[in-house]
């Protein structure tokens, strides 16, 4: 039986270079909301010598999502996925960040987890955003009902983020929850699916040069001075980023987010 790697979020960006560095003896399949822009991401992994497919899926959808899950344990043993769909702060109001980038990690992880063996590994992109919440807006209570009541969830963090002035700045404090949960959502998943042996693991980006991160970066961009060589990221270094945390091989890097700003979190120390 062939291996199998699924990436939301992999028509472009970092989830198609995160692809390209996967191994060629896994099929790949790339999954996203757009038919066409995953058809032009199928061909290019294709021409590369991939074994690849397109499948649509809205990670905010749990039965888009089971159905992609189903799909992908027809073709084989899924061994990787990386959960890297979502919305940034310009391209989403507060809910529908909160359901993409958070409820869509709930159902990516628990969805998968069912049809995958030991092993395996998930795992889901975050944002360095997370890292400039205040912790006391973290609180597990709520953090627990992602598993319990989504809409009671969904409620009290879109209610949080309307403590912001400007629309923008509501949607940017969403974006900043929402990552923070995906981070504490996978280790949660880390230590339940550890005993099956599905490792589980985060990462996160700073600004990336990618079409979703040039729309923040008039917003964001404020991050690059902290970064140590002042500039933004590559897809291409958040690709090999990505599949190296992804690789099974990497089998005892499990229950913590990496990372991969540059330097722009830490780097506000020496300034």
């Amino acid at each position: 039986m062939k291996e199998v790697c699924v990436i939301t979020g992999g028509g472009s960006g970092m989830g198609l270079a995160a692809a390209k560095y996967m191994s060629k003896d896994k099929i790949i399949i790339i999954s996203g909301r757009t038919l066409s822009k995953l058809e032009g991401a199928v061909n290019e992994l294709k021409e590369l010598g991939f074994e690849a497919y397109a499948h649509t899926c809205d990670t905010s959808d749990r039965v888009s999502v089971k159905l992609l899950a189903e799909y992908a344990a027809s073709l084989g043993e899924i061994k990787n996925v990386i959960n890297a769909a979502g919305l940034s702060p310009a391209m989403a109001d507060s809910e529908k960040l909160i359901r993409v980038n958070a409820l869509g990690t709930v159902y990516i992880n628990r969805e998968f987890a069912k049809k995958m063996y030991c092993g395996s590994v998930i795992v889901d992109v975050s944002s360095n955003s997370a890292y400039v919440l205040p912790r006391f807006l973290m609180r597990k209570k709520v953090y627990d009902l992602a598993d319990t009541d989504e809409e009671l969830f969904v409620k009290k963090l879109v209610k949080r983020s309307n403590l912001a002035k400007s629309d923008y700045e509501k949607s940017g404090f969403a974006y900043a929850m929402s990552k923070k949960f995906v981070i504490w959502y996978a280790q949660k998943c880390a230590y339940e699916l550890g005993e099956r042996g599905i490792r589980v693991c985060s990462l996160s980006p700073g600004l990336i040069a990618t079409d979703m991160g040039n729309k923040e970066a008039k917003e964001g961009g404020d991050m690059l001075k902290y970064t140590a060589e002042n500039r933004m990221g590559t897809p291409e270094e958040l690709g090999y980023a990505i599949a190296t945390v992804a690789d099974e091989r990497n089998g005892y890097l499990a229950g913590v987010d990496v990372l991969v700003d540059g330097g722009a979190t830490n780097g506000k120390m020496f300034q």
